[in-house]
Formats: C-alpha cells, sequence, structure tokens
C-alpha cells in the first residue's frame, strides 16, 4: 500500500524503497534543514552502510560542472557568453557555427553539437559494456569537436549533448588556468563543505558497486576520461542532501550569487513548450512553485536530485542497478511531487 497524503517523509520514503528494484537503494529527503534517511535494496546490505558510501553521479556531474561556470563567470574570470573558441584558442574549426558556440550554450544544451562524438557510436554498439570515456583524452575530444558540424545554429535547438559538456572542462581550465579537478575542489566543493564528493574512486569499500543486468558481475568504476566535466562527480548521500541545502538556502554559503544564478529560467522545451531549463537544471511546474531536478546514470549506478523552493524540500535518490527498469528515477520524482504538494510540519 502506498505512503497516503500527510504521511511524515520517513514513510513516504520507506514505502519508496519498496518500489525500487534495485540491490542498494538510498532515499534521503531534507525538509527546512531536518533529515530523513532510508535505505533497502535486494542484496545483502554491504559491510560499509548504504548511507555512508559514495555513488556515482553521472549526468548529475553536470550540475556541479556549471555551477563552477556560474562562480567564474561571478567572480569575472570568464563570461557565459564568452565564444567557447575563446578560451579554445588555436583550433582549426571546420564550421562557422561552431565559432557561434558560447559557454551558455553548452551549459544548456542548446550548442547544436550531438549527444556523443560520431567517433564513439560505433564502439558502443559493438561493446556494450565497454567503457569508450576512459581512453578518450582530451586532445582527442578537441580535435573531434574541430571536426563537427553542428546540426542546427547555436542558441535555436535544445539537444541533450554530453559532448557539449565536457568541452567546459577545458574552456574553463584555460580560462583559470588550473585543471577542471583543483577547480572543481577549491571553488565549488570545498566552499561548500561536500568533504565526501571527489572525480575518482576511493579505497576498497568506500565506493558503491553496480552490477550487469544478471545482478551478480560487477561493473567497473566508470572513467569518464575527457569527459569528467559531464559525468564524473561520485559522493555520498550526506554529501548530496548538503548540496540540495546549499541551493535551498544561497544564502548561508560562500556561493550565494552562483547558486541563484543557475536557478535562474533560461528556456523552455519539451511538448507544447511546457518544461523549463535553467542554467543546469530541469524545471517543471509543481504545487506551490516550480521543482527543479536533474538525473544522471552510470553503466551500474543511478541518481536523482530535485528539490522544490517553495517548501525548502529537497531529495536524494541513489541506487546500484542490474538493468534499466529498477524505476528509481520515476519513483523519485513521484515522491518528491507528492512532497511538494503537503505544506510542511
Amino acid at each position: 500500500m502506498g505512503a497516503t497524503r500527510g504521511a511524515p517523509p520517513g514513510d513516504r520514503l520507506a514505502d519508496a524503497v519498496t518500489r525500487i528494484d534495485a540491490p542498494d537503494v538510498v532515499l534521503a529527503v531534507t525538509r527546512r534543514g531536518v533529515r530523513t534517511v532510508v535505505t533497502g535494496g535486494t542484496a545483502l546490505a554491504p559491510p560499509t552502510p548504504r548511507q555512508a558510501l559514495r555513488y556515482e553521479l553521472g549526468s548529475l556531474s553536470k550540475t556541479f560542472t556549471v555551477l563552477l561556470l556560474a562562480e567564474l563567470a561571478r567572480s569575472g574570470v570568464l563570461s557565459l557568453d564568452d565564444p567557447l573558441v575563446d578560451h579554445l584558442p588555436g583550433l582549426p574549426l571546420r564550421y562557422p557555427n561552431a565559432r557561434r558556440i558560447t559557454l551558455r550554450h553548452l551549459a544548456t544544451h542548446t550548442s547544436g553539437l550531438p549527444r556523443i562524438p560520431a567517433d564513439l557510436i560505433a564502439g558502443a554498439l559493438l561493446h556494450p559494456y565497454a567503457n569508450g570515456y576512459a581512453r578518450y583524452d582530451t586532445e582527442r575530444l578537441l580535435r573531434t569537436f574541430a571536426r563537427t558540424r553542428p546540426r542546427n545554429r547555436p542558441g535555436t535547438r535544445w539537444r541533450y549533448s554530453n559532448f557539449g559538456l565536457a568541452l567546459l572542462g577545458p574552456a574553463m581550465s584555460h580560462a583559470a588556468g588550473e585543471d577542471y579537478p583543483a577547480l572543481l575542489g577549491g571553488r565549488v566543493l570545498g566552499p561548500l563543505g561536500l568533504s565526501g564528493t571527489t572525480l575518482a574512486p576511493g579505497a576498497t569499500g568506500t565506493d558503491a558497486v553496480g552490477h550487469r543486468t544478471n545482478g551478480v558481475t560487477p561493473v567497473a568504476s566508470a572513467d569518464m576520461g575527457a569527459f569528467m566535466a559531464a559525468g564524473s562527480v561520485r559522493a555520498t548521500p550526506g554529501d548530496l542532501l548538503r548540496y540540495l541545502e546549499a541551493h535551498l538556502s544561497p544564502e548561508d554559503t560562500p556561493l550565494a550569487g552562483p547558486l541563484r544564478d543557475v536557478q535562474v529560467p533560461l528556456l523552455r522545451r519539451g511538448w507544447r513548450r511546457r518544461n523549463t531549463h535553467t542554467l543546469t537544471w530541469y524545471q517543471h511546474p509543481a504545487p506551490r512553485g516550480p521543482l527543479l531536478f536533474h538525473v544522471g546514470a552510470t553503466f551500474g549506478q543511478q541518481a536523482f536530485l530535485g528539490f522544490h523552493p517553495a517548501t525548502h524540500t529537497g531529495l536524494v535518490a541513489l541506487a546500484t542497478r542490474r538493468g534499466r527498469t529498477c524505476r528509481m528515477i520515476t519513483t523519485a520524482y513521484e515522491t518528491l511531487y507528492a512532497l511538494a504538494g503537503e505544506p510542511p510540519a
């Protein structure tokens, strides 16, 4: 039986965990600063408690990258409307539209670039469990960009692009004179107190482990190579609650300006243009005000983050998985939407 309207967050989370078919599940809510964490899953509990493990965020990493971009813009290191080529000098670009791409276009998936470079597609089809990103270095990324024709004029169409977000990494590094890991650590993770968030695997037993569809064969840790800015962040549930709380109360952090900037609606997309996109978050209508969220996945894990400013509510959902049908994303979204419809206690 599902949780009823008005049920405490813990009851809602416990009910939601039972509807997610995954070996390991963590659901956590922050509601006006009060945290509730519920764990479960179909596998035996690991030696390290599920809520203490670090999980791969996949595309949710993009929210960290774009927050860094907003911070660099606020600091005057760059402008969101700088042409990308200004921060990747010397590239022999073949197509005029490639020169029109700005950093804002990359952040909002309006650059016209494809989802992934064409030279990754064949390998993914032939070897679906092989990680083509791991061998893809920055030099190859830039060389591929130089010969890629955008599918439309930048700024005219929304098209999700890991390729585009990956290019923000070297562009920001060139502008600031530091590599992406140092920039993210010094300008985002450190100031927000996210000590359990990294870009690389930790010691054995500290990271969650996903599995193939058979539920037995472990999946290797995700190495994103030059796509680090698009998908390399891994974090503990506690850090992700803190990250959401920073978005809900920007004024309580050293990054108040950038945290507000990434929540400003910028474009509309989807069927009948009903869905809104900020600089990095998807924004959907919900009771008493919009709901903002993003999702992510690696070969063996899934992640969801969402928050509802009107009720000061945020939800973290993390799972290891054995296939694509664990229902975690749908369940997490429905749970946050239900909480958004209830006044805080």
